[in-house]
């Protein structure tokens, strides 16, 4: 197989390239810059996909028996990659997200036929006009997969929002805040799982013109999610539970991502992708991908970084919890 991942060197993607290579594919990376080494092995381009003119000069010639696509987010951003790569692939990989079903869902577990709706968070929507846009170039032929990953987290990827200070705030004793009262059911994916469910899915004629969630098969709630990373610190996590409607009041953007995704129960029914990926198997257990994330920043201290204003930001939400708190005792 002759691949061509746009980004590649994140975390997610850089678990497919890395089990790409392993496999003997020809891999090559097309970004303007990176977030982390390139492999060996892999032809590197410089480009920017922002850029269509300058995208299509740097791929010259070049055809791939695949493409992913780890970059798109808009409507426009689609319409570059189908200009562009309609004569070049066999197979255009659409990365979008399993946070544009609905929500909240009317029915678990979550299929690929279960409704895209999120009222709730821009990005969500964003994704779901993309794939809206595709889907009507896939009517007409054009060789298109669309994949939608679920909270996918890797050694340097924290599975929220706030990376490391999630973990030195469960270290220095301080209240963590959740959506609702932590008990909403979440599916977590690792990498490396991820990236063996997608490379099934490369060069498969079952796949063209279909969409397809990837996802582990073990959920647990918020509650036991912090628990679990509380038990590899050594401490109790302190935890503080606010609806996401009053996060949203005190800061849009975290307010957004619970209310539009993780304050809902999210279990998910693999069965379309081992219809076509038989040998498909999540094998990492959020027990065993966690204790790698703690061993990942415990082996640097420099890869500990305190950010002041998440810190801040949990402070208030923990004000906002006693202040309610107080009110409702009185």
């Amino acid at each position: 197989m002759n691949i061509l991942f746009i980004g590649g060197t994140g975390i997610i993607s850089t678990a497919c390239v890395q089990l790409a290579l392993e496999k003997g594919w020809s891999v090559t990376l097309m970004n303007r810059g990176l977030s982390g080494p390139v492999p060996a092995g892999c032809r590197h381009i410089i480009a920017d996909i922002r850029n269509p003119d300058q995208a299509a000069a740097a791929l010259g010639q070049l055809e791939f028996d695949a493409v992913i696509d780890w970059v798109t987010f808009l409507p426009r951003h689609v319409e570059t990659d189908i200009e562009l790569f309609r004569d070049r692939t066999g197979q255009l990989v659409f990365i979008s997200s399993a946070s544009a079903y609905q929500k909240p869902p009317q029915k678990l577990p979550i299929t690929e036929e279960t409704p895209l709706e999120n009222p709730f968070w821009a990005y969500s929507r964003d994704k779901i006009a993309c794939e809206e846009r595709l889907c009507e170039e896939m009517d007409k032929g054009f060789p298109a997969t669309i994949v939608r990953p679920s909270h996918t987290y890797g050694r340097a990827r924290f599975p929220f929002n706030g990376g490391y200070m999630y973990l030195h705030r469960i270290r220095e004793g301080k209240p963590v805040v959740l959506p609702g009262d932590g008990t909403s059911v979440w599916t977590m994916t690792h990498a490396r799982d991820f990236a063996a469910g997608l490379l099934g899915l490369l060069g498969k004629e079952k796949a063209l013109g279909e969409a397809f969630h990837i996802t582990n098969d073990e959920w647990l709630t918020w509650n036991g999610i912090f628990e679990v990373l509380g038990g590899h610190l050594g401490r109790e996590p302190i935890i503080k539970h606010l609806p996401s409607s009053v996060v949203m009041k005190v800061d849009e953007e975290l307010g957004a991502g619970f209310w539009g995704d993780k304050a809902h129960s999210s279990i998910f029914d693999n069965s379309k992708l081992k219809s076509v990926v038989p040998e498909f198997e999540a094998v990492i257990p959020f027990a065993e991908g966690s204790r790698d994330i703690v061993d990942w920043y415990d082996e640097d201290p420099s890869r500990c970084v305190i950010d002041p204003a998440f810190d801040a930001l949990q402070d208030r939400l923990v004000a906002v919890y006693d202040q309610l708190l107080a009110y409702v005792s009185e």
